[in-house]
């Protein structure tokens, strides 16, 4: 039988009557006395006291669960793991999605790209993404410069055989002629 007050001498020394500690209320580890003065030992998990918490559910990582102002709070932030994306045009745009990021993942520009970016193809005394350009005009390249007439079919015009490009192409004007007609008005001959 336990004992639950002590009374000496007309003074009480330990009343535990009004004691309100139970299992349920103790934590884990520790053992106190009951109002009843029997010893208890605790069965309660909880080490703080988490109302002042500011986590949510989109803070804390899907599938996961967390205690924030005192109640169990299951996470929604999605789990993106290693996120890549390639960049395949100087205009490419990557947003990067909502969520967790394990750290491992890459954008960068596309190996086709990357591959592209050579002095060769660069134009002397131009830096492209680090990569110093080296590419001067041949004296072997040739030009050519055409005149052309307008003409009510479609015309393509390109440089001739051995000739590497078109450094002009000069288009004649539509021939347009007024002349006076024997009907008192006036005559537009436009040739092609």
């Amino acid at each position: 039988m336990a004992i639950n007050k002590v009374i000496y001498d007309g003074k009480t020394l330990i009343d535990l009557t009004g004691d309100s500690v139970t299992k349920d209320k103790l934590l884990v580890g520790y053992t106190a006395h009951d109002k009843s003065g029997e010893v208890i030992e605790g069965t309660c998990p909880f080490d703080v006291d988490s109302t002042d918490a500011t986590a949510t559910a989109a803070e804390i990582l899907e599938g996961q669960t967390s205690y924030a102002r005192g109640k169990k709070v299951s996470g929604t932030m999605k789990n993106n793991g290693a996120v890549s994306e390639a960049i395949t045009s100087k205009d490419s745009v990557y947003t990067i999605p909502i969520g967790y990021h394990d750290g491992s993942g890459t954008v960068q520009l596309d190996d086709t790209e990357k591959a592209k970016i050579i002095p060769g193809n660069i134009k002397k005394g131009v830096n492209v993404l680090g990569v110093e350009g080296d590419c001067e005009p041949s004296s072997d390249v040739t030009a050519q410069a055409k005149t052309a007439t307008p003409s009510t079919v479609k015309q393509t015009i390109l440089p001739d055989d051995g000739v590497d490009y078109l450094s002009q192409v000069v288009i004649n004007p539509i021939a347009y002629v007024e002349s006076a007609n024997s009907a008192g008005g006036t005559t537009v001959t436009i040739a092609g």
